[in-house]
């Protein structure tokens, strides 16, 4: 699959039997329909932050399109109390998260125990992981 943002080839990860597929190019994220949630299977608050997907936003981000049907992504808000701007798919094929935003959709999940897919992302994505914050 090539990346939605730069074209270049994405190599697939997978983390507790979760494919993610990650561009070396960019640093962004691919997660197939379904995989966000399974990396928030432990937040307490994982319905109320799947919820916030549901609202729209126009930005000035650049658009990107689904590696899969190819249509334009849909700009949405994702997070409660902070906001992360991502990208979906209307045919719910996906979500493309740009450079850190997957951890930093993950760092929202309110975990009531250790969060080893987390720690396994930032092993993974260092820095991307460790430094960025929700905007």
């Amino acid at each position: 699959m090539n990346c939605p943002a730069c074209s270049e080839p994405m190599i697939v990860l997978e983390v507790e039997e979760i494919e993610i597929d990650h561009c070396l190019g960019c640093g962004g994220v691919w997660l197939d329909s379904g995989e966000l949630e399974l990396l928030l299977e432990n937040a307490s608050n994982r319905d109320e932050l799947m919820a916030t997907l549901a609202k729209g936003v126009e930005g000035k981000e650049k658009h990107v399109h689904c590696p899969i049907c190819s249509r334009r992504l849909q700009k949405l808000r994702y997070g409660v109390e902070k906001e992360i701007i991502l990208d979906k798919c209307s045919r719910d094929h996906g979500i493309w998260f740009d450079r850190g935003e997957l951890c930093q959709a993950l760092r929202m999940g309110e975990y009531l125990s250790g969060r080893p897919v987390y720690d396994i992302l930032s092993e993974i994505f260092g820095a991307s992981c460790k430094n960025d914050t929700p905007k």
